[in-house]
């Protein structure tokens, strides 16, 4: 069944806060207290224009409440800057960080807004040196001012992407500690994780988690539980939007992120992981 519709309505996300944050996240807020489910991520874990999202589907099959953390187009920042999220987190039960791109966070070469992580702030002395005809102040946003590096100089892209891989690992590292415990590392994407993050002249900066490698992946798996790869079955991919809720306005952007579907099959390769003894079966 497609919600799809002429006006802007579509899904109550039921906005809440949680703790000191000054970020609004996706509702019904959860009970952080005693046994609960934390979910870190960005617009998969929100799950943005779909109904009943993979954290719903898992507070009803493990019988604990889940905090949906989940920013659409949030990078690493976002959560780095919010230690009331971070320490929430490390209060749960289970905690599930999903693998968001590397391309919205600040680092030597570029700063980012601090919550809104795919907002370009400003280019640090080193990079405009290492890039003198780009004007920046041409950029409101990170992945447009990253695919004009690429289609200026390739080569001196790769120096770029090599820091901000670098600065994303050190960063998950971080957070990791932060929430302590095992977290759960979920890679939700239609592509499984390249084994490196090469880009030649012509090519487009698209798909996500952008710049993020299966060997960045693995320098991780010391830090966690386990590392949930997902991409979507055949059925997921042909399902589309199917059962997704948003305007003719977001037509486009609602084709390009998982659906319905693969957001059940993500709560199906989740819940293994998070079972309790007082969880009520799938």
């Amino acid at each position: 069944m497609n919600f799809a519709s002429s006006d802007r309505g579509g899904v109550d996300y039921e906005p809440c806060r949680y703790g000191n944050s000054r970020i609004t996240f996706r509702g019904p807020k959860a009970a952080c207290a005693g046994d609960f489910i934390a979910m870190i991520g960005g617009t998969e874990t929100y799950g943005k224009f779909v109904p009943d999202p993979c954290s719903a589907q898992l507070g009803r099959a493990t019988g604990l409440p889940v905090a949906n953390f989940g920013i659409p187009n949030a990078g690493l920042d976002a959560f780095v800057h919010d230690p009331s999220i971070l320490g929430i987190a490390a209060g749960a039960r289970h905690s599930v960080v999903q693998v968001m791109g590397a391309q919205n966070m600040s680092n030597r070469f570029y700063s980012v807004h601090p919550r809104r992580n795919d907002r370009f702030v400003r280019a640090s002395d080193t990079l405009m040196g290492l890039f003198p005809e780009i004007d920046f102040t041409d950029h409101a946003f990170t992945r447009s001012m990253l695919q004009a590096l690429l289609d200026t100089a390739p080569d001196r892209f790769a120096l770029v992407v090599a820091e901000v891989q670098a600065a994303w690992v050190a960063r998950m590292k971080m957070i990791l500690a932060e929430i302590g415990g095992a977290p759960v590392l979920l890679w939700a994407a239609r592509d499984e994780p390249p084994e490196a993050a090469t880009f030649a002249a012509g090519d487009t900066l698209s798909g996500d988690p952008l710049f993020v490698t299966r060997p960045m992946l693995e320098a991780l798996r010391p830090r966690v539980r386990d590392i949930v790869v997902y991409t979507p079955s055949a059925s997921a991919r042909a399902a589309g939007t199917s059962g997704m809720v948003f305007s003719d306005f977001d037509a486009s952007a609602a084709a390009r992120m998982l659906g319905a579907e693969a957001h059940t099959e993500i709560a199906e390769a989740l819940y293994p992981l998070l079972a309790t003894v007082e969880a009520v079966a799938a």
